[in-house]
C-alpha cells in the first residue's frame, strides 16, 4: 500500500552507511520514489566521492552540493530541482551540528558563537529548506525531519543540542502552520540512539544505547531502516492526515519514567 512511484525527494544529511538520512534514502527508493541527494562539500572533495559511491546503486537524479550556512548553495541547489523535475513532493531533512566543546561540561560554559553555530545548523536550516521548497511543492509534499529526546528532556552530554532539537521541533509546529494550507505537511521523527557519525560525538553514545536496551518497552534499540520505514509512511499518502507532529521511533523509550 506504501507507493511513493512518481514523487520527487530530497534527501539532505547523508555521510555514510551508518547515517539515518541513508536507512531514510533505500527505504524512500524501495517505494519507488525519485531521489535526489545533497552532500557537505569540502575542499578536497572527499565527501562528493564517498557520498556519491553510497548513493550509487539507489539512481539518484539530482546529487547536488548543499552547505546550509551558504544562502547562494541552497538557492542554486532548488533551482536545479526546479529546471531537472519541475516539482518537489518530499524534503527530508537529516541536518544538525555542534562544536565538540559545546556537547560536554558545564552547559552555563556554552559559548555564542557555538550556541548560534548549533541553532543555525541544527534548526534554522529547516526554515531554509523548507522556504526554498515551498514554491516547488505545487501538489502539496511532505517535509520530514529528525529530532531526539534530548529536545524535551536532559540528556548528559547532549547540551547545546538538546536547545537546537526544541527550536527544531517548534519550527516544525510553526512550518506545519504556514504550509498545511498548500497540503504541504510537516513532521519529525524522534528517534532512538543510533550509533553514527553524528552521534559518535555526543560523549557515551554507547552507555546511552545500552540503557535503552535496558529500558525501552521492547528492550532493544532502533535501526536506521526503521526510521526509514516511517519516514516513507510520512511521506505516503497514508499519512495525509498528520502534519505538525513528533514521531517516537525508539523501541518505546520515551513513554518510560524510569
Amino acid at each position: 500500500m506504501l507507493n511513493l512511484t512518481g514523487k520527487n525527494a530530497l534527501v539532505t544529511g547523508i555521510a555514510n552507511n551508518r547515517s539515518i538520512a541513508w536507512g531514510i534514502a533505500q527505504q524512500l527508493h524501495k517505494a519507488g520514489a525519485n531521489l535526489g541527494i545533497t552532500y557537505l562539500p569540502d575542499e578536497k572533495g572527499r565527501m562528493e566521492k564517498k557520498v556519491a559511491e553510497l548513493v550509487e546503486p539507489l539512481n539518484p537524479s539530482l546529487f547536488l552540493p548543499c552547505n546550509v550556512q551558504d544562502e547562494a548553495q541552497i538557492q542554486t541547489a532548488f533551482d536545479a530541482i526546479r529546471d531537472k523535475w519541475g516539482r518537489l513532493d518530499i524534503l527530508i531533512h537529516c541536518l544538525a551540528f555542534a562544536n565538540k566543546d559545546d556537547l560536554s561540561g558545564d552547559f552555563s560554559k556554552t559559548s555564542r558563537q557555538g550556541f548560534s553555530l548549533a541553532l543555525d545548523v541544527s534548526a534554522y536550516s529547516l526554515i531554509q529548506l523548507s522556504g526554498a521548497a515551498k514554491p516547488l511543492m505545487t501538489e502539496g509534499g511532505s517535509i520530514v525531519t529528525l529530532t531526539y529526546l534530548g529536545g524535551v528532556r536532559v540528556v548528559p552530554n547532549y547540551n547545546v543540542m538538546g536547545i537546537a532539537k526544541a527550536a527544531l521541533e517548534m519550527n516544525v509546529r510553526y512550518l506545519a502552520s504556514e504550509l498545511g494550507p498548500q497540503n504541504i505537511r510537516v513532521n519529525g521523527i524522534s528517534a532512538g540512539p543510533i550509533r553514527t557519525l553524528a552521534s559518535s560525538a555526543v560523549g557515551g553514545i554507547l552507555d546511552m544505547i545500552h540503557h535503552v536496551e535496558k529500558v525501552a518497552p521492547l528492550r532493544r534499540t532502533v535501526t536506521q531502516v526503521e526510521v526509514g520505514n516511517t519516514a516513507a509512511f510520512l511521506c505516503s499518502d497514508l499519512a495525509s492526515g498528520i502534519t505538525g507532529q513528533i514521531l517516537y521511533v525508539d523501541a518505546g523509550y520515551e513513554i518510560m519514567g524510569m
